[in-house]
């Protein structure tokens, strides 16, 4: 399945909204429109786009604050994982690995910061917010949800305190339960078909799989 992503529609000239600006935490007198197509290529209208810019910049060094430098220079994970909006969520560092493009999955571009609040807006659909909710929760990156990965998946959202962790057998029937309502093709695993198919039946899921800065 093609990955829908910013970095896709500014290689393939193709859009997802219109009428895009770039982003920064200055005047929208600043902006180049015709370089720039961000609003094309994301859910995100120009000013969640220049707020985004905003925020981004805040963790550049003062130096790196212009605009031609702040769409080319990386922020760490450490940096992106301190923005309080990121903080308390449970999957933060998959969420941040999954939408770096560095070969080390160890920091994030501007575009980069876009796709991922791009993802998690309220706008955008439903197949696009399924398709990356499965890639986070991908731990090992295999193409399908096994169950380490549901195990992995299952204590980020309980937590790792003695108080909440599952025991073991605890552990293996609630795997067991999610395999038999969503392996549909029985082979141990979860599939992205299998995925979304779950995920059409949870009306309350797209309106949570959100991060608004």
């Amino acid at each position: 399945m093609p990955e829908p992503s910013l970095r896709a529609g500014l290689h393939c000239g193709a859009g997802s909204r219109g009428g895009r600006q770039s982003g920064r935490g200055l005047p929208e007198a600043s902006l180049n429109p015709s370089r720039f197509a961000f609003q094309d290529l994301t859910f995100l209208t120009k000013q969640e786009i220049l707020l985004a810019h905003r925020r981004f910049c805040e963790l550049l060094p003062q130096e790196h604050r212009s605009m031609e430098e702040s769409l080319q220079i990386r922020v760490s994970l450490e940096q992106i994982l301190s923005l309080p909006e990121l903080k308390a969520n449970p999957f933060k560092e998959r969420i941040c690995r999954v939408f770096s493009t560095s070969p080390a999955r160890d920091s994030l571009s501007f575009e980069d910061f876009l796709d991922l609040l791009s993802v998690f807006s309220d706008t955008a659909t439903p197949d696009i917010k399924s398709h990356y909710a499965f890639r986070i929760f991908d731990f090992d990156d295999d193409g399908t949800l096994n169950r380490e990965d549901l195990s992995q998946l299952v204590n980020c959202l309980t937590g790792q305190g003695e108080d909440t962790r599952l025991s073991v057998s605890e552990m293996k029937q609630l795997i067991d339960n999610i395999l038999e309502e969503s392996d549909i093709d029985r082979d141990g695993t979860i599939n992205l078909s299998e995925f979304q198919h779950v995920i059409s039946r949870s009306p309350d899921f797209a309106s949570s799989f959100k991060i608004v800065l």
